[in-house]
């Protein structure tokens, strides 16, 4: 990853809201995690900059890592605006995949066509613990195809994100990721030191990091 695009990456993601910092007040995610960040990168497609700033940088690192691609595959919902603007640039065929084939109609999981033995690369907007990602990325190959990689604009960086798609042999290349932010975020003042600590600890213990700290208290 570069580190100059990843610290402008974050920056872009910090200026225009679609990362939230609140180490000293935790959001509560759908699993039931404790955060102290939350990320919404479907904000992105409301700053023409913006979102043309990451198509760059996305097609940067699709040109040098991935040069054989055939097809850009976005991840339902939030990856296809980015899968199409990927797609354009390259002037490439484009796909997207649901989370499951639909209830009506052809029952489609994957929109658009896709032939066996073509090469895709898989567009996400963020990454927590890959689940989504591998899945879609295991539905193209189901027709056939073959995954190069996966790209997104942010890793939470979890452990067990990267457990997963060493498992899966899917390589994966984001655009900015959880260290970079909190290094921008701190050269902003976003955070002081000691929320950047915390911060940093709540990243290799997501599940309990709030609850333990809660009981240290009492």
């Amino acid at each position: 990853m570069n580190t100059t695009i990843a610290k402008q990456v974050a920056q872009h993601l910090l200026q225009i809201g679609a990362v939230h910092l609140r180490p000293d007040e935790p959001f509560i995610w759908t699993s039931g995690i404790a955060s102290p960040i939350y990320c919404d990168n479907r904000i992105t497609m409301t700053y023409p900059e913006v979102r043309s700033f990451l198509a760059d940088a996305f097609v940067q690192i699709i040109r040098e890592r991935f040069p054989e691609v055939e097809v850009i595959a976005g991840t339902a919902t939030a990856g296809i605006p980015h899968a199409a603007w990927i797609a354009d640039r390259l002037g490439l065929p484009m796909i997207y995949v649901r989370d499951k084939a639909k209830g009506h109609g052809r029952q489609n999981q994957i929109e658009g066509r896709i032939a066996a033995g073509q090469k895709v690369v898989v567009i996400e907007d963020l990454i927590s613990t890959g689940g989504s990602s591998i899945k879609a990325a295991r539905a193209v190959e189901l027709e056939g195809a073959e995954i190069l990689g996966v790209v997104a604009i942010f890793s939470y960086q979890f452990n067990d994100a990267e457990r997963a798609f060493a498992e899966a042999n899917y390589p994966l290349y984001t655009l900015s990721n959880y260290t970079a932010l909190l290094e921008q975020a701190k050269d902003n003042g976003t955070i002081n030191a000691q929320q950047e600590k915390v911060l940093s600890q709540w990243k290799e213990n997501p599940h309990t990091f709030y609850q333990e700290q809660a009981l240290k208290q009492e």
